[in-house]
């Protein structure tokens, strides 16, 4: 298995966390300004807070494969925050050239940090690295479901 390259990845990230931002907006505008149903809350808010949770572990996965700066990493963390600007984060990225389409770190010699060493692992097994992410993800996601949501 072939894992998407980094810039379709972060691509395909960044526009699913602006969907899901729409989502839970419209569900926010059903509840608490028509009163009509709490619905589109309940059901946009929890898929809008795993695909936040996955768009911040992939800022960070292509961050450190295409030797992002730190401000640039927490620039993509922080588009993530307000609504749908991931995706002019992502265009900026795609037009400075800061992502490629090929994962830079699929080649063990191309790791020289601890981060590039462990993410070049996690390359070149992508299935079982995804599997991982998958519950690390959920784990998180149910940890912060546990602690209760974000409004009330």
């Amino acid at each position: 298995m072939t894992p998407p390259g980094p810039g379709r990845l972060l691509r395909v990230l960044a526009d699913a966390e602006a969907v899901t931002w729409a989502l839970l907006l419209t569900g926010m505008v059903l509840k608490y300004v028509t009163d009509t149903t709490d619905l589109g809350v309940s059901i946009a808010g929890p898929i809008h807070g795993f695909v936040f949770l996955a768009y911040c572990v992939v800022t960070v996965v292509v961050g450190i494969d295409q030797r992002w700066g730190g401000r640039t990493v927490l620039l993509g963390l922080l588009s993530a925050i307000p609504p749908f600007v991931t995706i002019p984060f992502e265009k900026w990225v795609r037009r400075n050239d800061l992502v490629g389409g090929q994962w830079r770190l699929r080649s063990p010699e191309a790791a020289t940090t601890a981060p590039e060493r462990a993410l070049a692992l996690v390359l070149r097994r992508p299935g079982a690295s995804a599997l991982v992410a998958l519950v690390l993800v959920s784990a998180v996601f149910a940890g912060l479901l546990a602690l209760g949501p974000p409004v009330g």
